[in-house]
């Protein structure tokens, strides 16, 4: 052995972290599946048959929120409680876990327990928030696997306020958590943290023109800069983009504004220092650390001496009960701008009076201003939000009812419909958020459903258009938020049965067709039920004329939601601008019609094999938007066969341009055109994992497989909201 390699490391350094080059920093323009395959049973540790819902039903709920209780006045050297009470930071970290939550593709929030990865665990306006879930550690290592962290960081929020004096609204549990740091989620184009607002505005002026489906005015903040917009005071602009912000949070203003006021009541920031003593963020730390960031190993850097924001105090007097200190305050005096300790721009009283001052937080025998964040300013000059702060200081009960309500939506969401809610302490009252539908109490048994399958395929609606129907009706349904899905019917509702992308007049005809056949019947069937149930009859059929005999399971109980169970607007964000199953595109978009069907298929839970398998069936079944020939490659259309990929794999064709997105399949041997295709039909022989499999169902001996593969595939888009089977 020469002398040079002797103490040499023998592992390629890098090869296994961010510091590698990956292949899309080798080939940015490859397409990048890596959405469809995160959080697959590889990254969890529990066994396959963990239920987490039954874990959860067996804990004693009693007993937990009582242990939170006693937590929040356990305070530890190490992170002292501010007036020895956690309250305040249990509920900022309750807070900013549901906060990243957004209306416009329903990703962020508090489902996953997404805080304790990348980026979240590492974003500025989360700082310090790793020491609240280190607090929380003893309990949950005290309840184990019946208790995600996800469940533990909102019943924490609840449980601070109720430790405070405040009603809650309510809690459910059932939020699962995740093992790695989510992949799907598009947080911004900036390369740096708090990159100035116009980064992402085509005019900061106008906050309606934030890009979609960003919610946060800068890259790192879960609302709006504190200190204003782009750092800079001016409580009028802030309004304009807290009103924005929050909307897009699917808050309205009377929502808004309680929570601003309800979580400003208790607590305080932090900015008693130097934040040039901070160091790196938890994921840059120093091993260490342990996972901990912005420890300042400089100067004191605990209890009064703390600096997270920057901005400097409690915005009440008695920072640690839930009274109506916060409206009292503002309204009640004038405020001046002020530099705080750290140098950041903050709100202060005029004049205050000594006994509205709130105590230190270390010694009661000192008194500080109270502080106001420009956010806070704007709930007293914007005319809308003055008026809605007026009602709550001169009502303190409806406040703290509205705020309750607020606070329940803000936490949950994104949780979905109430069937995934879970314990003792989920409200009764159905609200419009949740997107109610109602139960049915018939059964179906399976020679019922056998005589149902047939009398809807002779209703006298083409196969195609009843497939097309029970698939728009269920694609609906993404995950991120556990929205939409075939569940409710509401595709035959404003504003679904209008939508470009569900073919209203097609659509219509379908319906009034399912009607007469739910009028015809003996007993009731919703037509939710009978939507799907066409569409699979039709799968089925379309198998056998293949040559396959295979049933399609149906799973009956879809209730039809009514016009007054449906909050309208809300549904707006759920319109399909793309469908690359239907070949569907409403018109160019910056990203290519490749990645939107990514960003379709991951929201709807499909693996890539399932978003393989069911593109080719959709196409040779002849179910493409309006009746579009692209990408039917088949000779057979109607017939649930593997021809889409038999014919795209077949090197007796070549594929040439015809215009920006769209591309003619000609014969090699003759030269005539023989199919045409977009950009989505053929990807999946261009990109090398999608052309592997593509050739895996084209293969002989997987025509079969391929019919069984595409109807498993089918049902489980069917069966993706039904949380009450």
């Amino acid at each position: 052995m020469s002398n040079e390699n002797i103490g040499k490391c023998p592992v390629m350094h890098g090869s296994n972290t961010q510091t590698s080059q990956s292949n899309t920093d080798w080939w940015p323009k490859s397409l990048n599946l890596d959405i469809l395959h995160q959080h697959d049973t590889k990254s969890s540790p529990y066994d396959a048959d963990f239920n987490y819902a039954q874990a959860f039903n067996s804990i004693d709920l009693d007993a937990l929120k009582n242990d939170l209780k006693q937590l929040m006045t356990q305070s530890q050297s190490w992170w002292p409680a501010d007036w020895g009470h956690y309250g305040g930071l249990m509920i900022r970290m309750a807070w900013h876990a549901a906060g990243s939550y957004r209306l416009a593709d329903g990703r962020g929030g508090a489902g996953t327990g997404n805080q304790r990865f990348t980026p979240l665990s590492s974003w500025p306006d989360n700082a310090n928030l790793d020491k609240a879930r280190r607090l929380l550690w003893p309990i949950k290592k005290k309840y184990g696997n019946k208790l995600s962290w996800a469940d533990l960081l909102i019943l924490a929020g609840n449980m601070a306020y109720e430790s405070m004096g405040l009603k809650t609204f309510g809690f459910a549990g059932g939020r699962e958590d995740i093992w790695h740091p989510e992949k799907d989620v598009y947080w911004g184009a900036e390369k740096e943290w708090l990159a100035p607002s116009d980064e992402r505005y085509d005019d900061v002026e106008k906050p309606e023109s934030m890009e979609n489906p960003l919610a946060a005015v800068q890259m790192g903040l879960i609302y709006v800069n504190p200190e204003g917009v782009n750092g800079k005071p001016d409580p009028l602009k802030t309004a304009a983009h807290v009103r924005e912000t929050f909307a897009r949070m699917a808050m309205d203003d009377e929502e808004t504004a309680a929570l601003t006021v309800g979580g400003h009541t208790v607590g305080k920031t932090h900015g008693n220092g130097n934040a040039d003593n901070l160091g790196a963020d938890p994921e840059s730390a120093d091993i260490f650390e342990q996972g901990l960031g912005w420890n300042n190993h400089t100067t004191r850097g605990i209890g009064k001496d703390t600096v997270t924001s920057g901005l400097e105090g409690a915005w009440t007097t008695h920072p640690t009960q839930w009274d109506n200190g916060f409206c009292h305050l503002l309204l009640k005096y004038e405020w001046e701008l002020k530099k705080s300790p750290a140098g950041a721009w903050q709100w202060e009283p005029i004049d205050i009076e000594e006994e509205d001052k709130p105590v230190d937080v270390e010694n009661p025998d000192i008194r500080h201003n109270p502080m106001m964040t420009d956010a806070d300013m704007a709930m007293k000059v914007d005319p809308t939000y003055r008026k809605i702060i007026e009602r709550f200081y001169n009502d303190f009960d409806y406040f703290s009812d509205v705020f309750a309500r607020a606070w329940f939506k803000l936490t949950h969401r994104d949780l979905g419909p109430k069937a995934r809610y879970l314990g003792c302490d989920v409200p009764k009252e159905d609200l419009i958020w949740q997107d109610p539908v109602p139960s049915v109490d018939y059964t179906l048994d399976e020679a019922e459903i056998t005589e149902l399958k047939q009398t809807l395929l002779n209703c006298g609606v083409p196969a195609s258009d009843l497939i097309a129907t029970a698939w728009d009706s269920a694609r609906t349904y993404r995950g991120s938020d556990h929205r939409g899905g075939a569940n409710g019917a509401r595709i035959r509702l404003s504003p679904q049965n209008k939508w470009e992308g569900n073919e209203p007049t097609r659509l219509e005809s379908v319906l009034n067709a399912l009607t007469t056949v739910q009028a015809s019947l003996a007993k009731p069937v919703s037509l939710a039920d009978l939507i799907v149930l066409a569409g699979s009859a039709a799968v089925e059929q379309a198998a056998k004329n293949a040559g396959v005999d295979i049933n399609v399971t149906f799973t009956p109980g879809r209730g039809d939601a009514t016009d007054e169970m449906t909050d309208a607007a809300s549904f707006d964000v759920l319109e399909p601008i793309h469908d690359g199953f239907r070949n569907y595109l409403q018109k160019d978009y910056a990203v290519t019609a490749e990645e939107l069907l990514l960003e379709r298929s991951q929201l709807m839970g499909l693996t890539a094999p399932e978003m393989t398998v069911l593109l080719g069936g959709m196409r040779v079944l002849g179910t493409n938007y309006a009746g579009s020939q692209h990408g039917v490659f088949t000779e057979n259309v109607g017939l649930l066969s593997n021809d889409f990929f038999v014919n795209l794999t077949d090197m007796d064709y070549r594929w040439e341009p015809a215009s920006k997105s769209h591309y003619n399949i000609v014969d090699r041997a003759t030269g005539d055109t023989k199919w045409t295709a977009t950009r989505v039909d053929l990807v999946f022989g261009s990109n090398s994992i999608l052309r592997a499999l593509a050739e895996f169902y084209a293969q002989d001996d997987n025509k079969q497989r391929f019919v069984k593969d595409f109807v498993a595939a089918w049902v489980k888009v069917m069966n993706a909201d039904r949380f009450d089977a």
